[in-house]
């Protein structure tokens, strides 16, 4: 059996900071893409980033230059940096591994951009 478990989110001021992370726990046999999704209230779960296992990264344009993704395989565990953070950027954080073709979610984290 496979968990992610996400950490890292919060209450943060707007142009704030946050490093959110996910580590995976169980039978693991290779994890090829990691990535982060988010969901707005009101909005449908959207990709923010993405990190193969070759180290090639994908994010959305509302992220780009903001947010960065990156993977530690010797920890199983991804991270997103996020700086310059937006009201806009509030949501709940997924992240979701490929582990042996088939796709693992964490539970979600929190984040909360707001003066």
């Amino acid at each position: 059996q496979v968990q992610l478990v996400e950490s890292g989110g919060g209450l943060v001021q707007p142009g704030g900071s946050l490093r959110l992370s996910c580590a995976a726990s169980g039978s693991i046999f290779g994890i090829s893409t990691m990535s982060w999704y988010r969901r707005a209230p009101g909005n449908k779960r959207e990709s923010v980033a993405t990190i193969t296992g070759g180290g090639t990264t994908n994010y959305a344009d509302s992220v780009k230059g903001r947010f960065t993704i990156s993977r530690d395989d010797a920890k199983n565990t991804a991270y997103l940096q996020m700086n310059s953070l937006k009201p806009e950027d509030t949501a709940v954080y997924y992240c979701n591994f490929v582990i042996g073709m088939y796709p693992y979610w964490g539970q979600g984290t929190q984040v909360t951009v707001s003066s």
